[in-house]
């Protein structure tokens, strides 16, 4: 979950450095380094514990120049947040430099095996093996002792190396954790993501697993670990500059919170008829026909991607009619899945880099199982292993707690749900016309709901003094009471939990008291009869959780104000839609009461303690 980034050609280094470090800082923050060599052909290494800037002030006050270097934003995972465990980190000699992102599982024996040597360790990280292990084989060849080093390591890796013997050289290899090669004019770009480099170039390179990336000012050489020189294709990020700035807002959350209305319509784009409410979906290149012959669809995620996953399952069997079932990334090739030629896997993933979903794909694709991913990032390992992708269009998303990604993951499972639904249904049914229909007009609906923001903020008010927070929703609604509780947890450090509101009287009500803050999601279809039976449950839970003495927070539609103002304190009203449609709308105040009640509370929003943005290490 670091941050990589490195840069040579004829600029100075270090400011394009820490500008990266800075777009990735959400990819760890507990310390920060850089290395550099300078024209005296000197290797100069700057580290800091704690945040960016910190390291920004040691260089403004020891200036450090090249043309060449690498730097690393650390979150720790062997070695505690120590300036001695900040990268970069050094062979014995301190002629080998190294900056990495994974885990060394073998490191001890490894170790061990290098102290035997006469090798002196100054860190208590698994990464400062690498750069000894690379010194034992070191013999004037850079790359030569790197994939000798690498063949005896255990584990996954994004690295950066240096060798101040080999000056205007910088080599890169991947396993696992993500790594990008950006291509300028007589310049080049090492780095973790996209965002890193994004306003350097648009032209990237995503490197394999396996591969070895030696770059200098004259071009990239691809190869992989026996030396073989490799080619990958160029991926051409649309992605603007702008869009990973904050654009005048307080915090990238808040502003990407903004950014769904814009997010779902880009994701929409193309892909419905406004005329005919038909769905083209060519990119996940599957025919009609194998669409409709799968029995079973397995959805795999994690973390909030697991949430959007939930709401699909109930998209997908309501509209598609087909079975499904939802697993963790995390879980799902530790249980033996029972997946065969006939089953669809879906994965779905911000940065199409999670080490858990990426595994569950592998797993799903060795069973003889289809791959179709969901992500945000174009060139990304998963949908570089799928067989088809329906990528989404939110744009960079730097917040660490996903919100734009989240609404767009739930706009192209509903795409996916319409077309498999359209195929094995039927492209005139009745139903699946009306639903593009309201599709269309979900963003206009968002940004409704956005505009109430200082009615949320003054809401924070009177509730983030709260110990403890409880998310209640059912059907479909249920995953938003997950998503919402993830959101509040992972910001503000309250405890939340999100649980199915039928499920109530088997325990949660012993936790309610006048102390305890309840968010019910009691929104209806009105041309549902089913979405009002269910919506009479909820209010039955309501008047639980009031009879008990807790605080309710009521979000319902506007037509249901006056029955909900007669037992809720606080009321969030929404527009009226489709009930598979509402998760769009009803997350939205969720995202916004979590974000004001951590400002509120005086919590770092973008970058919560412990959590990093992408985790590309199980």
């Amino acid at each position: 979950m670091c941050g990589i980034v490195g840069y040579i050609g004829n600029r100075q280094a270090v400011p394009i450095i820490l500008d990266g470090l800075r777009r990735l800082e959400y990819r760890g923050y507990d310390s920060a380094g850089l290395a550099v060599v300078n024209d005296a052909q000197q290797l100069v290494v700057r580290r800091a514990k704690g945040k960016l800037r910190n390291l920004e002030e040691n260089v403004r006050d020891l200036p450090v120049e090249g043309v060449y270097g690498v730097g690393h934003t650390r979150w720790a995972t062997h070695g505690r947040p120590t300036e001695e465990n900040a990268h970069p980190h050094m062979d014995s000699k301190g002629e080998i430099v190294v900056v990495h992102n994974g885990i060394v599982e073998n490191y001890l024996a490894l170790k061990h095996e290098l102290q035997d040597a006469g090798h002196t360790f100054k860190s208590e990280t698994d990464t400062e093996i690498i750069a000894h292990l690379i010194e034992s084989y070191y013999e004037d060849n850079l790359e030569a002792a790197v994939r000798k080093a690498l063949k005896r390591v255990t584990g996954v890796y994004a690295l950066g190396i240096m060798s101040k013997r080999e000056p205007g050289k910088i080599v890169g290899a991947r396993s696992g954790p993500p790594v990008v090669v950006g291509l300028g004019d007589n310049e080049y770009f090492l780095a973790s993501d996209v965002p890193a480099i994004l306003s350097h170039t648009r032209d990237m390179i995503f490197l394999d697993d396996g591969d070895l990336a030696v770059i200098t000012p004259e071009g990239m050489q691809l190869m992989d670990l026996d030396g073989k020189v490799l080619k990958r294709q160029v991926s051409h990020i649309m992605w603007d500059p702008i869009m990973a700035e904050k654009g005048g807002y307080k915090h990238f959350m808040l502003k990407e919170i903004f950014e769904q209305p814009r997010a779902i319509r880009d994701t929409m784009l193309g892909r419905v008829s406004q005329d005919t409410g038909k769905i083209f979906l060519d990119e996940v290149n599957l025919t009609h026909e194998e669409l409709a012959r799968f029995t079973q669809v397995k959805i795999v995620a994690c973390g909030t991607s697991w949430h959007a996953a939930l709401a699909g399952k109930f998209m997908m069997e309501r509209l598609a009619r087909i079975p499904v079932e939802v697993d963790y990334g995390s879980e799902f090739r530790y249980r033996d899945p029972i997946v065969t030629p006939d089953t669809l896997t879906v994965v779905i993933s911000q940065s199409g880099e999670t080490a858990d979903t990426l595994a569950a794909q592998r797993e799903a694709k060795a069973k003889g199982s289809k791959t179709l991913s969901i992500c945000n990032v174009v060139g990304s390992m998963i949908t570089r292993e799928a067989v088809g992708n329906l990528l989404t269009h939110a744009g960079p998303e730097i917040g660490v707690a996903s919100t734009k990604a989240f609404t767009a993951q739930l706009t192209a499972m509903f795409l996916l749900a319409l077309h498999m639904g359209q195929i094995r249904r039927g492209e005139q049914e009745p139903e699946l016309f009306s639903l593009t229909q309201e599709l269309l007009l979900i963003p206009g609906k968002m940004e409704a709901v956005l505009s109430n923001d200082s009615y949320y903020e003054d809401l924070s008010r009177s509730l983030f003094r709260a110990a403890d927070f409880l998310f209640l929703g059912r059907g479909v609604h249920y995953p938003i009471a997950l998503e919402g509780a993830l959101k509040l947890k992972e910001i503000s450090y309250i405890h939340a939990e999100g649980y199915p509101a039928g499920e109530m009287k088997h325990g949660p009500n012993a936790l309610i008291d006048e102390e305890l803050p309840v968010v019910v999601l009691a929104t209806r279809d009105p041309n549902s009869e089913e979405s009002r039976l269910r919506f009479e449950k909820t209010f039955s839970n309501i008047q639980e959780v009031k009879a008990r003495g807790g605080i309710v927070v009521a979000v319902c539609c506007a037509a249901d104000m006056e029955e909900i103002a007669k037992v809720a304190d606080y009321r969030i009203f929404i527009p009226t839609t489709h009930e598979l449609l509402l998760p769009l709308l009803e997350i939205v105040p969720l995202q916004l009461l979590a974000y004001h009640i951590a400002v509120r509370r005086g919590c770092d929003v973008d970058q919560p303690r412990n959590l990093a943005k992408s985790v590309t290490v199980e």
